[in-house]
């Protein structure tokens, strides 16, 4: 399994832009944007997901730093 970072945002009716970041462990980028999806929309209330409606910008990044620092460790201790 992988972690993304998933970014979900969207401007409501007032013009501000609302969204956040969301963790998922998924095994592919579109398993975790869908994870990611499901997770953001029930939070949201009636109001808000007729906002989202209109427009979502979704953005995802693999989250490599916990592989990153597991490997540098383990060279600290065999030296």
């Amino acid at each position: 399994m992988n972690t993304y970072n998933v970014t979900l945002s969207y401007e409501d009716r007032k013009g501000s832009t609302e969204g956040r970041t969301i963790k998922v462990d998924a095994s592919s980028i579109a398993g975790a944007i869908g994870k990611a999806t499901r997770e953001f929309v029930k939070s949201l209330d009636r109001k808000q997901r007729f906002d989202m409606n209109k427009g979502l910008k979704v953005e995802a990044v693999r989250d490599t730093t916990e592989k990153a620092g597991a490997p540098d460790t383990a060279s600290e201790a065999n030296a």
